[in-house]
């Protein structure tokens, strides 16, 4: 069992200590690491970090000690721009394998609460995966519950630029809940997110949109030819488009997120009118004197159909 050598705190070289190379995190804000660097330099490295020991021989003749970080990344980082030369250090001893490093270095950062949600979650995984821990195991080291663990790592099943939105903080943990609702719906989850972007929507409202879907395509699920023209659109379109079956026609309903997107959707729609698909049902037969009152009568229907007015952003 590894233990802290003699309990006691050293003072190490800075260019001694090699990085962690299990380190859950990927990420490290410049601007958090300038501004503990500022007070490294005016009170010095309050924690002291956690470091293994070995002594290797060198190729000319003789041993050296080499240092590998445990826990403390980030402090030592922000000791190197601070341009200390030495930082204080417990040393662990004993063999230190792989796991016991990833995880005191993952324990280390939830406990200070230093690691993204995307930085968590892959640290989890790597324990689940590489090291054959179950999701009750995780919680257990970590102090959590299975069901955060598991609601954690879920979080990977999201596409990466979603995830790389999620560990700059461009949404909060609590956005991917819905957009996790929509893992089997792409298009849908996409033009979410982008809503959650552009128009700066809270957890609540973004949940409440997700809902929204998942009832209106249940409620769909009796007519497939309905979803597969509603998919068409969204392929076509690049957005979520609502198609709303009345007893009598309906209402085709097509988000967009500002002017330009506004613009391109008109000039989408105006290519696929030049340019309609090949096979497409084409009606050449005269129409009767009957139909053509009908279609006459019905302009102010159309109208109202097509409106930018049944447009909603």
């Amino acid at each position: 069992m590894s233990r802290f050598y003699n309990d006691a705190v050293f003072w190490i070289e800075v260019d001694k200590i090699k990085p962690n190379p299990l380190q859950p995190r990927r990420d490290f804000d410049e601007v958090q690491l300038k501004s503990l660097a500022d007070s490294i330099r005016q009170y010095g490295v309050l924690q002291a970090l956690v470091v293994t020991r070995k002594e290797v021989d060198k190729p000319e003749g003789g041993i050296a000690t080499e240092y590998e970080l445990v826990a403390g990344e980030r402090r030592l980082r922000a000791a190197r721009l601070a341009g200390l030369l030495q930082v204080p250090a417990l040393i662990r001893t004993g063999e230190e394998s792989d796991l016991m490093k990833l995880e005191l270095a993952i324990i280390e950062n939830i406990q200070r609460e230093d690691l993204s949600p995307v930085d968590r979650a892959r640290a989890f995984k790597r324990l689940v995966e590489e090291f054959n821990f179950t999701h009750l195991d995780v919680g257990k080291k970590v102090g959590k519950s299975r069901e955060y663990v598991s609601n954690t790592m879920r979080i990977l099943t999201l596409p990466e630029h979603i995830l790389a939105a999620l560990s700059e903080g461009k949404i909060s943990e609590g956005h991917t809940r819905p957009l996790m609702m929509l893992i089997d719906r792409p298009q849908e989850q996409e033009t979410l997110f982008k809503e959650i972007i552009f128009k700066k929507l809270n957890v609540r409202q973004a949940e409440g949109i997700a809902r929204n879907i998942a009832v209106e395509r249940a409620r769909k699920l009796i007519d497939h030819e309905l979803i597969e023209i509603e998919d068409q659109f969204k392929e076509k379109l690049g957005t979520r488009v609502r198609i709303e079956k009345r007893e009598n026609g309906g209402r085709v309903t097509i988000d967009f997120f500002n002017k330009d997107d506004l613009r391109h959707l008109l000039e989408r729609i105006a290519e696929e009118a030049e340019n309609p698909p090949a096979g497409g049902i084409e009606n050449t037969a005269p129409l009767t004197d009957e139909e053509r009152i009908m279609a006459d009568g019905d302009d102010s229907d159309d109208e109202s159909l097509y409106s930018v007015s049944n447009f909603s952003i």
